[in-house]
């Protein structure tokens, strides 16, 4: 099992949480699950809603549209953001693992529970998105 400093050092690498203090990081921390999963699972299938987001601290997984595989995603390597702040919107690829996986999960729900108890880290996260949806320099 990592420990909240370690935790804490990986979510510090995601943009989305790139403006938040560390102590704002170790609240994120404490709401994400470690969890063990097995080759061939599938974490987020291209199409349904969001509801999870992955951060990969050993083995790989498979990214895939439709039936071509557009990358392969490894440790350090994150995915499923977007379900944090838009839980509504569809995932854009399907992620499989193609090892046993051990990962951070943050659930949206939680996430958004973190969001009420937290307007800081709130509007970091809105900070960080807007600057990621702007054209540079604007």
């Amino acid at each position: 099992m990592l420990r909240s400093n370690q935790k804490v050092e990986l979510l510090r690498k995601v943009p989305l949480f790139e403006r938040c203090s560390k102590r704002e990081l170790s609240e994120i921390a404490q709401i994400a699950d470690q969890v063990d999963l097995r080759e061939g699972k599938v974490l987020i299938r291209e199409g349904s809603r969001g509801r999870e987001f992955f951060v990969l601290l050993d083995g790989a997984v498979d990214v895939t549209k439709g039936d071509r595989r557009i990358n392969q995603l490894g440790p350090g390597d994150f995915f499923g953001e977007i379900a944090l702040i838009a839980p509504s919107a569809e995932r854009t690829a399907t992620v499989t693992a193609s090892t046993d996986v051990e990962a951070l999960v943050v659930t949206a729900q939680n996430f958004r529970g973190l969001l009420q108890r937290s307007p800081e880290i709130k509007l970091k996260v809105l900070e960080a998105v807007a600057e990621r949806l702007s054209p540079a320099g604007v």
